[in-house]
């Protein structure tokens, strides 16, 4: 009898115990722009996903931070960002007045973004979301990861195989020992010129935003003096046109999305006021500073009307998470500098080339202390994301996103824009789907396989503008334009730079031949042969191909001009002496010899 009581209570512990661990092939640890993405494109890629989020909302500080009003990447929506993008001025598109044009910033409200992502992750297979789910440890296993998470008041430990550090602040990185730095790099470190000449460990403001909405006239919305308020912090208000700040920043519903700088409701922070044992003291001036800004809008200003809605069921009413801008960056495989954004083709690394998302958004600089290094950066262009950037060095197995990428300082002021992150989540999945797929770590990755994944699902690698998603050529131009064999244009327009492919524009013999002769072997006997002129014709690039692929120059010409409209859909006549154009050139050329079929390393450089 006692024997059979003693099994039982055995098999009951192990059975405890058993509940208690959940395994998982990828863990996404923060629901953010970044997370969510990453989350939702490693499930698509058919891997069992797992996405714990502490608070109630996915969406991180465009959400749950109520950075609502989104700029970046507004000419360049892929993937996941585009689809979010679209349910979004769906849900808008009946409203009066509501902006969708092309190119115009993403407004919405917070709780409605907020939604559409639970509902996009709702349908997701092979997905598993848990909301208000904080971790409290983390561990390594084997390559592998455990890590502690609270569930019902129960510690429960997660079994992952991989995991990716989408959290605000890199909180698991620094929990796993990964190596981190903050504040400006030296010009010394980064060999950037626009990098001040000493570092320094000054990072930028954190913000808490609010929503205000219009209660109409003669209602008063005043809220209580808060605690140590000081009418002085916002004397550079006093002159300034209130108006056009709100109009400015218009939200569905009579709605303000209140985000000012300077005076306003930034708040100076040190990465050790971030630290987790100092971020509830830290947090909680931030909150006072910016219900000061609201108490002297409506008492000094004379905006009663305006008040603070209920979009954030929390007692002040202000956003469940302030805005972080930056914080620690981890140590990658490789660190993204400002030149990779400049001068992506002119470097010895050619990071672009294992790009797994881009970016297009100007770079802030948030500082309400003074002395803090201004920069004056010539205009911003689009760029590309590298791999080894979201690839913690001496971690097998753990990725970053958000403010812990492996990028300088100057860098992460544009790349940890939301819409920048949750594009980047893509790739991020992408590439944790491929540790697990191919049964390898993140010590092993190639990059060519991880990119052809994203381009399966829209997403985007190299910034060019004028070549939509839609395009009947999206992917051949994407893969050439990773490969470097046609580069991309900056076009200055302001203070920012659009990167064009500019697809009807000609092909000149002197951007190909030097790519050509250092991939193939027998393109130097070709062009010495040839000669072809300065600008490259369509009968050149057939001849190319055809001592390429070995194919009969005859039967190659009749077969392409057959299929010139049918196939290829190219809308200029097929004529062989005359120049080729960049879209018919990437789309031969990536058909008939494939160069993006060439392997390369994490820095970018073809190996065999």
């Amino acid at each position: 009898m006692y024997k059979k009581l003693l099994l039982l209570l055995l098999f009951f512990k192990c059975f405890t115990g058993f509940a208690e661990t959940i395994r998982t092939d990828v863990l996404v640890v923060g629901g953010g722009a970044s997370g969510v993405a990453a989350a939702i494109q490693s499930a698509r890629s058919k891997i069992k996903t797992m996405l714990i989020e502490p608070g109630p909302w996915l969406g991180g500080s465009m959400t749950s931070g109520g950075m609502c009003i989104l700029e970046g990447n507004r000419t360049l929506a892929s993937g996941i960002y585009a689809e979010f993008k679209n349910h979004v001025r769906e849900f808008y598109k009946p409203r009066l007045g509501y902006d969708t044009t092309t190119n115009a910033p993403l407004v919405f409200e917070p709780y409605t973004g907020a939604a559409i992502l639970k509902r996009i992750t709702d349908t997701v297979k092979n997905l598993t979301v848990k909301m208000n789910t904080p971790f409290t440890a983390v561990k390594k296993d084997g390559t592998g990861w455990e890590i502690t998470i609270m569930q019902s008041g129960k510690a429960v430990t997660i079994k992952a195989k991989l995991v990716v550090d989408a959290t605000e602040l890199g909180d698991v990185a620094a929990a796993a020992g990964v190596l981190l730095t903050a504040g400006f790099d030296s010009r010394t470190d980064t060999k950037e010129e626009l990098a001040p000449q000493n570092a320094t460990n000054q990072i930028q403001d954190i913000s808490y935003l609010a929503i205000l909405k219009d209660y109409g006239r003669g209602i008063d919305r005043t809220i209580p003096q808060p605690a140590g308020y000081d009418a002085t912090q916002y004397a550079c208000l006093k002159n300034a046109d209130i108006k056009k700040m709100l109009a400015s920043a218009k939200l569905p519903n009579d709605k303000y999305l209140i985000n000012w700088s300077d005076c306003a409701n930034q708040y100076p922070v040190t990465s050790n006021d971030l630290n987790p044992e100092n971020r509830e003291a830290t947090f909680k001036k931030a909150k006072l500073r910016t219900l000061g800004l609201i108490y002297y809008l409506q008492t000094r200003l004379g905006f009663k009307n305006l008040g603070l809605t209920d979009d954030f069921k929390t007692a002040d009413h202000l956003p469940y998470l302030p805005l972080i801008r930056e914080n620690r960056r981890a140590a990658g495989m490789v660190r993204m500098v400002l030149d990779d954004i400049y001068t992506p083709y002119t470097r010895g690394s050619q990071l672009y080339r294992t790009s797994i998302a881009v970016g297009d958004a100007l770079p802030g600089q948030h500082y309400s202390i003074p002395g803090a290094p201004h920069i004056n950066y010539p205009p911003f262009p689009a760029y590309s994301i590298p791999l080894g950037a979201v690839v913690v060095k001496e971690q097998e197995n753990l990725l970053v996103t958000e403010k812990a990428m492996s990028v300088t300082h100057l860098v992460n002021s544009s790349i940890s824009y939301p819409s920048v992150q949750m594009t980047l989540g893509q790739g991020v999945g992408a590439t944790a789907a491929y540790c697990i797929f191919f049964e390898t770590t993140t010590k092993n990755l190639k990059p060519r396989i991880i990119q052809g994944e994203i381009l399966d699902f829209k997403g985007m690698l190299m910034p060019f503008a004028d070549i939509k998603t839609n395009d009947w050529d999206y992917r051949a131009i994407q893969q050439i334009g990773a490969t470097g064999l046609l580069q991309g244009i900056q076009k200055p327009n302001g203070n920012s730079a659009r990167v064009l492919f500019m697809p009807d524009s000609v092909v000149h013999t002197a951007e190909i031949k030097p790519f050509l002769n250092e991939i193939y072997s027998r393109a130097f006997l070709w062009f010495n042969r040839e000669k072809p002129g300065e600008l490259f014709t369509i009968g050149n690039l057939l001849s190319y191909i055809s001592e390429m692929t070995l194919r009969d120059p005859k039967n190659l010409q009749d077969g392409i001009q057959k299929t010139w409209k049918t196939y290829y859909k190219f809308t200029t006549g097929f004529d062989a002496t005359r120049p080729v154009t960049r879209r018919e050139f990437a789309v031969l050329a990536n058909r008939f010899f494939n160069p993006f079929a060439r392997k390369v390393d994490m820095s970018g450089k073809f190996i065999n």
